[in-house]
């Protein structure tokens, strides 16, 4: 198993530095952006696609800095409907499959997508809960017209390429949990499109993210560490679908998610958040998690993922990088 973080939050660094800050906190793996929701600064993709000696000299700074690449991520909505948006991301994820195969990096990060709740609608739609038919219907249109066709032609792209594309499971797509990445994967009729264990995103819903992986078993091809506090005391008064998000305003320049669509500001008092590994769950828990990995793949990568706002971003890599490791020598692995 490699322990390893994934460098989105260090994009205000140059790629040997975030390398020689892995190296420091004594990981042996990163996980580079390629594209969807953020920028990639760490990955030339243009330069990677047209040139084998731009390839071996991208390599060759990950094996001078001791750290394996072990993925590519694509994380972004491939299916949303605004034409700015959408394709992008879609376009972005099959040129991250392209340059994973040539690089020999053989997996993939992204999400599922989530799709308008009708033809011609402009705005991706998520049905939580299908108690009315009509829910129902849009399922149906969400799946069979956009979802189905597009993530075969991904599988398809993925097999030719011997790169596994792996799934974050996260609401607001189609894909959010177990059940419904192996409705994508039967539908599909998938070899090489699997799930991306986050656990941060099953905490809140409810999910113990060990039994999910015993129960994905095989289709668990890749692993994110990021951890969630649960605050039970706002989770009395407003339940999990907390819904207190406000917009942030231009002048305090908001993340830029794709076309005109920015990153809201959580509730000060947030039912659950994103925190570094062992903040919101102990050491026992990702000893556990880690096993449960370690049983379906020896070789796994699961790579850190700071989204902990509590923290700064060297701060939080430092924490989650000494829990995650505690973990992995009390699981014995």
């Amino acid at each position: 198993m490699r322990l390893g973080a994934y460098t989105a939050c260090l994009h205000d660094r140059s790629l040997e530095d975030t390398l020689r800050l892995l190296s420091d906190l004594r990981l042996t793996g990163a996980e580079i952006n390629a594209g969807g929701f953020v920028p990639a600064p760490h990955l030339p993709v243009d330069d990677l696609l047209a040139s084998k000696d731009a390839r071996e000299d991208y390599l060759g700074r990950f094996d001078a800095a001791g750290i394996a690449l072990t993925g590519l991520n694509a994380n972004g909505n491939p299916l949303n409907p605004d034409p700015a948006v959408g394709p992008r991301h879609a376009a972005d994820l099959r040129r991250a499959i392209e340059v994973a195969a040539l690089l020999g990096v053989k997996r993939v990060v992204t999400m599922s997508g989530l799709p308008a709740g009708e033809p011609g609608g402009t705005v991706a739609n998520w049905v939580v809960n299908p108690w009315d038919s009509q829910f129902l219907d849009v399922l149906d249109h969400q799946w069979d017209e956009v979802a189905i066709p597009f993530w075969r032609d991904i599988q398809a792209r993925a097999a030719d390429a011997d790169v596994k594309v792996c799934i974050e499971m996260h609401p607001q797509n189609l894909v959010f949990n177990p059940a419904t990445l192996i409705r994508l994967v039967e539908r599909v009729g998938a070899t090489h499109v699997g799930a991306e264990m986050d656990p941060s995103h099953l905490f809140w819903q409810g999910i113990d993210p060990v039994a999910a992986v015993r129960h994905l078993d095989g289709l668990v091809f890749h692993a994110a560490a990021k951890d969630t506090r649960i605050n039970a005391e706002h989770v009395r008064i407003h339940g999990v679908l907390d819904d207190r998000f406000t917009r942030t305003p231009a002048g305090t320049h908001p993340v830029t998610l794709g076309g005109r669509n920015t990153l809201n500001r959580w509730p000060a008092d947030p039912s659950w958040q994103f925190v570094a590994v062992g903040r919101g769950h102990d050491t026992a828990f990702w000893a556990g998690f880690l096993r449960a990995l370690h049983a379906v793949d020896p070789d796994m990568a699961v790579n850190i993922e700071h989204e902990d706002t509590e923290l700064d971003q060297v701060e939080g890599l430092r924490l989650a990088a000494q829990n995650l490791t505690a973990a992995a020598r009390e699981a014995g692995v």
